[in-house]
Order: structure tokens, then sequence, then C-alpha cells
């Protein structure tokens, strides 16, 4: 059976990046969680809206989104991003929102079939527990997928001779 070795600079880079990722994640945190309870204890509050903290988080989260991708694509995996900026935006979108589906799920199970409707248990199931686990599936799609080193675009090749054209149309190379 063959033997495998770790790379030390494969491993510091991927060391890096995760870094990275979770800077950018507490920025994204940051605007969820205020905005999550801002809506939550007032216009989304459960006694005024039933499904009040569905909507805060699904309103908080899209916003976090936003700041996500604008970090990752530029700083986390800027050196991968896509010239399609528009397709990538789309898959960042859709894995942030599959995301979004895990945090929820967490905080349904917990508010509406375990009972536990405190503001701290609709943050501990959503903020702590959603979030780690639609974090590892973000960051393993982000990596693997939307910003895949092996789908952007090539990089051309620097020309190292000068082109001339002869009167026939032709390049021809300058020696």
């Amino acid at each position: 059976m063959p033997t495998t070795t770790t790379n030390p600079a494969r491993l510091m880079a991927f060391m890096v990046q995760v870094g990275k990722f979770g800077a950018v994640g507490l920025v994204g945190f940051a605007v969820d969680v205020t905005v999550f309870n801002l809506l939550r204890t007032t216009v989304f509050d459960p006694q005024l809206v039933h499904a009040g903290p569905i909507y805060a988080k699904v309103v908080s989260t899209i916003l976090a989104i936003f700041a996500n991708w604008v970090g990752n694509r530029y700083w986390t995996f800027g050196k991968n991003r896509q010239e399609q900026t528009l397709r990538e935006g789309i898959e960042f979108f859709a894995v942030s929102l599959v995301g979004m589906g895990i945090g929820l799920a967490c905080l349904w199970l917990s508010h509406y079939i375990l009972g536990h409707t405190s503001v701290v248990a609709d943050n501990i199931s959503s903020n702590v527990i959603g979030l780690l686990l639609g974090a590892i599936f973000r960051f393993v799609l982000y990596r693997y997928w939307v910003f895949a080193p092996h789908r952007r675009s090539p990089v051309p090749a620097p020309v190292t001779g000068s082109l001339a054209t002869v009167p026939h149309g032709r390049l021809v190379s300058e020696r």
C-alpha cells in the first residue's frame, strides 16, 4: 500500500484559505446575527408573526450571503475566481441557499419540533449549530466547485518574440 506524504506548503496554503474563509464568515456572521436579532425582536417578533423567526433568518442570511460573496470572491478564493461573474454568483448563491437551508432546518427543528422558543434557543440552533454545519458544507462546495482552480480561465502564455505582417496579411516572427 503506498504511503502518502503531506506537502507542508499545500497544507499551509489550505490553512490560510480556511483562515480567510473564517474571517469572511465572521463578517457574514455579524451581519446575520445582528439583522436576525433586530428583525426577530421587532417586525418579525413571534407575537406579531407566527413564522417570524424563520422570516427573520431568511432575510438576515440573504444579506450575509451577499457580504460573504464579496469577501470570498475577492479575498479567500481571489486567485481562482471566474471571469464569468454571473455564473459564479449564481453558483455561490445556490450553495449558500442550501447552507441557509441547513441553518433553517436546525432552527425549525429546535423551535417548532423541540419547543425551544426563546431568543437564546433560536440563536443557538440557527447561529451556532446550523451555522457550523452550513459553513462546513459551503466551504467544501466553494473550494471544489464554485471557485475550483480547474474552472478558471487559462492564463495565456507570454509572447516572447515580436510579430510582423507581410504583404499577404500573414504573421511572421522577427528574429
